[in-house]
């Protein structure tokens, strides 16, 4: 008889380095909560997921950033080996859905305070802890649900997640660095100098407020342009993404001391905590992040837990469009030859999965008591006894 962790659900959506599913726990393991995300690529192609997973171990444990309840590897009927990261499930979504959703007018100045407050807490507890996230975009921001229980009704916080493009902030080397994260949130400072520190997340964090704010691309010019085009905007002393006209004084500030051009200049995380934009909210009181013991089926009545899913691993370039991505950082005099090495990595150069499976399974109870030690974030006492 297998020993069963967890069960694979819907497939919630599809990044450059892995697909993202929805998962519970089966009766035999409750050291997970209710329902999880979980996050898989195939062994060959999962070493940023892995990285992932090292970054988490990092910078786990704080409300605002998405909670990692470990890792594991399976095996599919197929014989092909997948890597799993066991994730906390944002059921809100993300703050690109709730854009979107707002249909060009943007969100709530009120709304747009405690988002930004929620982000703000996590890339200083980020930026602490010695990381750079490199990805700050509205795509990465995740909306859970905090509310004791049901009958309280919805209350979603915003939490930081996808930790892949993370990297050691203030590492100098030698080498050429790589340059990380998306085109439309990259800081000036990346593409003059191959700088990217945590100055560069709090650039992003303001193209992210005038996005929340207008419900448009924080480079909407009313018209379509191309990479070069957005390039040459970007490192451009004259231009700044557009500051909204219909917000309060407070606001504006706040987006002027996150978009300075020169990094140096501009605001931390820990100072824009402070700014008067954010005056009169109280803190969160956010429920830390614990194992539910024993599930309440009532949970999975919304989803179809079918028998049949489909893994793909999928590629992506870092299009004008928010797409995940990385490329490779050349001096602006190259701007005429960028386009073509961001749109370098094809579908064609990434495997795709196709898996028919029902369960992922542990093939030995020992080996699943050791794995569910070495890398679950919850206490080992809750882990079942090899043979119960």
């Amino acid at each position: 008889m297998y020993s069963v962790l967890w069960e694979r659900g819907p497939l919630l959506g599809k990044g450059a380095f892995g697909s993202v599913f929805l998962a519970k726990p089966t009766s035999k393991f409750r050291s997970f909560p209710s329902l999880m995300a979980v996050k898989s690529a195939e062994i060959s192609v999962s070493a940023t997921l892995q990285k992932e997973k090292e970054v988490f171990d990092n910078v786990q444990g704080y409300p605002f950033v998405i909670h990692c309840f470990g890792e594991d590897s399976t095996v599919e009927d197929n014989g092909d080996m997948v890597y799993n990261l066991l994730l906390e499930y944002a059921s809100g979504g993300s703050l690109r859905d709730l854009i979107h959703n707002s249909s060009g007018c943007g969100l709530p100045e009120s709304d747009v305070k405690r988002y930004t407050k929620c982000i703000l807490k996590g890339l200083n507890h980020i930026h602490g802890c010695g990381y750079v996230h490199c990805d700050i975009k509205p795509e990465n921001v995740l909306l859970v649900n905090v509310s004791a229980s049901a009958t309280d009704g919805a209350h979603f916080v915003a939490k930081i997640a996808d930790l892949g493009l993370a990297k050691r902030s203030w590492q100098r080397k030698k080498m050429r660095m790589d340059l990380r994260g998306t085109a439309l949130y990259m800081a000036p400072e990346c593409l003059i100098e191959c700088v990217q520190e945590p100055p560069s997340d709090i650039w992003a964090l303001g193209c992210v407020v005038c996005e929340m704010l207008t419900g448009k691309s924080p480079w909407d010019r009313g018209k379509e342009f191309n990479k070069r085009d957005l390039f040459n905007l970007i490192v451009d002393e004259r231009e700044l993404p557009e500051i909204p006209t219909g917000v309060s004084s407070q606001a504006k500030d706040f987006l002027k001391a996150c978009l300075v051009k020169k990094y140096m200049y501009r605001f931390t995380a820990e100072m824009l905590m402070d700014h008067p934009f954010l005056d009169g909210l109280g803190d969160e009181e956010i429920p830390a992040v614990t194992c539910v013991f024993g599930t309440d089926e009532a949970d999975y009545e919304v989803f179809c837990f079918s028998e049949d899913y489909e893994l793909s691993c999928s590629s992506g370039d870092l299009s004008l469009l928010p797409d995940d991505g990385m490329a490779l950082c050349f001096p602006p005099s190259q701007f005429d030859d960028l386009g073509e090495h961001l749109d370098g990595r094809s579908d064609e150069n990434v495997p795709v999965l196709g898996q028919k499976r029902k369960r992922v399974t542990c093939y030995d109870n020992h080996i699943c008591e050791r794995a569910a030690r070495r890398t679950l974030k919850c206490p080992a006492s809750t882990i079942p006894a090899v043979g119960a």
